[in-house]
């Protein structure tokens, strides 16, 4: 929809939507910091690779379990109040990672960090649908989506930086400090667009008119409206469809330091630096395929349903270059080819996680967002488990990234099959 020279107004929507792509970040260095710092907990506390595979998924058991809790806690209390508790809960449980010992205290920590980052990505992408008209959304999402690649540009130097010079404990308590300072960015500036004392009237109607999701609750109970929704073929098309896209996003996020290390033969730190190619990749594919262009050919006129498929089955289709990796022994070679494969599914991801804003009935992206993110984050359950097997009985990733593609081909069939056009569900 034109609405008018969209640059003559005034642009606080995009200050919301770098603040929700700070919090992912910082999200996510939490995420990846028992990754970096892997092999050194392997030394000290003796953890074959099946022990580091269970550690690796601690946090997505709590944090998956309550995706779908959490997405209709979100509809039914809003963004605002929900998204500042869940900030502050990232920093006790930050605190306590750094603090535990020995397998289990890791293991029981990380699963708390689960239970505190639960809301994040369902509120941002929540908060993107009521801040962002339809045409703006595939940019705003990749603003969120593609802090998530970045964080590992940046926070895999940094944490194994921290690790090697000062021990792993710091690795954590970086993030400590880090998920601190959000909290209070969090609380002073966030509020919903009809809440937010210095959003202008004229970029609140711009906003509006341009097909923004409506605040306010569902119109029917929480447990009615997930009922309904998981009778929706549309849903179970997105729902499969992401989680085979978070299989293998989740198999790097946690192993590809660990590929480096024990296939390349890498230091921690040359393996950090290395890794930091591919998510390098994946932050600008994120941001101009699944953000800026698909943006562009929607304002062009170009329909939305073709243009946001073909990116989302294309880039899906770009991570079987993955399999690239366990035919060479150079790590230049191997991280080319992983480059390619994180390249696509990152183009990929920020169409996922604007469906639920652009499917979901009246009131319920939350709830959305929440079953699609829980099946998504399942898979960051599975994938580490099932790598960390797979690798020690085979001593090899080539059966690793094997499944991985497999299962990244079940969700192009998915996305084409099951989900169709890209527009709202019949209200409940």
């Amino acid at each position: 929809m034109n609405q008018g020279n969209p640059a003559a107004i005034p642009r606080l929507r995009w200050g919301i939507g770098a603040l929700l792509g700070i919090g992912v970040l910082i999200n996510y260095l939490d995420r990846i910091s028992v990754s970096v710092a892997g092999p050194q907990l392997q030394a000290t506390f003796g953890l074959s690779n099946q022990s580091l595979g269970l550690l690796f998924s601690a946090f997505f058991w709590t944090y998956a379990m309550l995706q779908i809790p959490v997405g209709m806690i979100l509809d039914k209390f809003g963004v605002t109040r929900i998204g500042r508790w869940g900030a502050f809960l990232w920093v006790l449980a930050s605190s306590i990672t750094a603090l535990a010992g020995g397998f289990g205290g890791l293991f029981a920590a990380r699963a708390l960090l689960g239970i505190a980052e639960a809301p994040g990505f369902p509120a941002s992408a929540k908060a993107t649908g009521y801040w962002f008209p339809r045409q703006e959304r595939a940019l705003a999402t990749a603003l969120f989506d593609a802090a998530a690649k970045f964080s590992s540009v940046i926070g895999v130097p940094l944490v194994a930086y921290a690790v090697v010079t000062l021990g792993w404990r710091w690795g954590f308590g970086v993030t400590a400090v880090l998920s601190f300072g959000y909290f209070i960015a969090y609380w002073l500036i966030y509020r919903d667009p009809s809440q937010h004392p210095r959003l202008s009237a004229a970029e609140y109607d711009y906003i509006r008119q341009g097909g923004a999701a409506t605040e306010g609750e569902s119109q029917s109970g929480s447990l009615a409206t997930l009922g309904y929704l998981l009778r929706q073929r549309k849903l179970w098309g997105l729902t499969i469809g992401f989680a085979a896209y978070g299989y293998s996003f989740y198999l790097f996020l946690t192993w590809l330091p660990g590929f480096l290390v024990q296939s390349m033969h890498m230091s921690i730190l040359k393996s950090a630096g290395f890794a930091a190619v591919p998510w390098m990749c994946a932050t600008v594919s994120d941001l101009l395929v699944g953000g800026w262009l698909i943006d562009h050919l929607v304002q062009r006129g170009v329909d939305e349903t073709r243009v946001r498929k073909t990116v989302l089955v294309t880039g899906m289709l770009f991570g079987l270059f993955v399999f690239g990796a366990v035919w060479t022994h150079d790590p230049y070679w191997a991280i080319a080819w992983i480059s390619l494969a994180l390249a696509g599914l990152a183009a990929a991801a920020p169409v996922g996680w604007s469906l639920p804003s652009l499917i979901a009935p009246k009131g319920a992206t939350g709830t959305v967002g929440g079953i699609m993110n829980f099946a998504n984050n399942m898979m960051g359950v599975v994938a580490p488990i099932a790598t960390g097997y797979i690798v020690g009985a085979s001593h090899s990733f080539t059966n690793a990234f094997l499944v991985a593609g497999v299962v990244l081909l079940v969700g192009v069939l998915s996305f084409v099959v099951l989900l169709g056009r890209i527009e709202p569900i019949a209200e409940p």
